[in-house]
């Protein structure tokens, strides 16, 4: 006698329809039980991370939790904020709206907001200009972050939710990356090098000494995007769950484990061009098979997390003194010292 099961797809789909109304109901417990204050220290919300993807659904109530976005939005604010006079940094954003519509098609569908969220930052954040700075090394200073960082939150969030949540991520995390002072890009691209180093020695080899790659030129592409670029949306949505609870040392991770994915394409490129072709637009084939399967590889890498966030504030320091005193040291990403991470 056969034994069949009774579970059909119309089951196998009410199960998962459960499970995913199971973790929705989780988190908006959780998050009304833990302050947002609390929640990047509390161990609830790490396991519930990482236990699995946050449920569409809540994605943006859960970032704006996250970054304590809320805290932020002061009524009225961003209303004003877009009263103000445009400025011809739009035109910029235009710019960057259009050249990135093609692979992010949703950016062209809410330009509108796109504009408007991205106005109202800048009318609020004046020491950001939308422009290439004048430094001599242009690589270190590119807007376009703005723009995709702040279209990923728009495919998600409404208008006004999705700009605190954005100047909640930039003033907790990347602010710096896009001032004229590459000091903190230089930094993490030097703590970076060295992982990398700790990590895969040869890959290290090929890419720092034999393509004479600036450390900076690798990290500013994925770590000023958040990797929008970089990774298959449910990719990147598991990538940004992840990072806004553990921060800065989370990046290098990722980029850690996008290097170990594109290892073999690493290791045959015959030149610049090639190696950022791979490294800045991956094939998804050479990721693993899910999004959780990325994040464990993300975790499995060599970083010391807390050794890189005691690190940047102990190089930051150091760059700044070598800036005052510029004869002393040549650029800080090939000479900074310290411990390995």
């Amino acid at each position: 006698m056969s034994i069949t099961s009774n579970q059909g797809p119309s089951s196998a789909s009410d199960s998962s329809m459960d499970a995913h109304r199971q973790r929705e109901l989780k988190w908006v417990s959780l998050m009304g039980a833990v302050p947002p204050a609390q929640a990047r220290k509390n161990k609830k919300v790490k396991k519930l991370l990482m236990d699995g993807s946050v449920p569409s659904s809540v994605r943006f109530l859960v970032w704006s939790y996250l970054t304590d976005g809320k805290a932020k939005a002061i009524p009225g604010v961003y209303v004003q904020l877009g009263k103000r006079p445009r400025g011809p940094a739009l035109a910029g954003v235009e710019r960057d709206i259009q050249r990135s519509s093609p692979d992010h098609p949703h950016m062209q569908s809410n330009r509108a907001s796109l504009l408007s969220v991205l106005h109202a930052y800048l009318s609020m954040v004046p020491d950001i200009e939308y422009s290439i700075g004048r430094s001599s090394s242009s690589f270190l200073f590119s807007p376009l972050g703005l723009t995709l960082i702040s279209g990923h939150l728009l495919a998600l969030s409404p208008e006004e939710d999705a700009f605190w949540i954005f100047v909640s991520i930039m003033d907790s995390y990347l602010r710096p990356y896009f001032s004229s002072n590459t000091t903190q890009i230089e930094v993490d691209a030097a703590l970076f090098s060295r992982a990398l180093e700790a990590n895969d020695a040869q890959v290290a080899k090929k890419v720092l000494l034999d393509l004479s790659i600036n450390p900076a030129e690798l990290c500013r592409p994925w770590f000023s995007t958040l990797f929008v670029d970089a990774l298959p949306l449910d990719y990147l949505n598991r990538v940004w769950d992840l990072f806004l609870f553990e921060g800065i040392p989370f990046l290098f991770r990722v980029g850690l484990a996008l290097f170990h994915c594109c290892r073999r394409q690493v290791l045959e490129a015959i030149n610049q061009e090639s190696l950022f072709d791979v490294l800045n637009h991956p094939s998804p084939n050479w990721l693993p098979p899910s999004p959780d399967a990325f994040i464990a590889l993300a975790y499995s890498v060599k970083v010391k997390d807390d050794d890189v966030r005691k690190q940047r504030i102990k190089m930051e320091a150091q760059v700044k003194r070598q800036t005052q005193t510029p004869r002393t040291k040549p650029a800080a990403s090939r000479t900074l010292s310290g411990p390995r991470i």
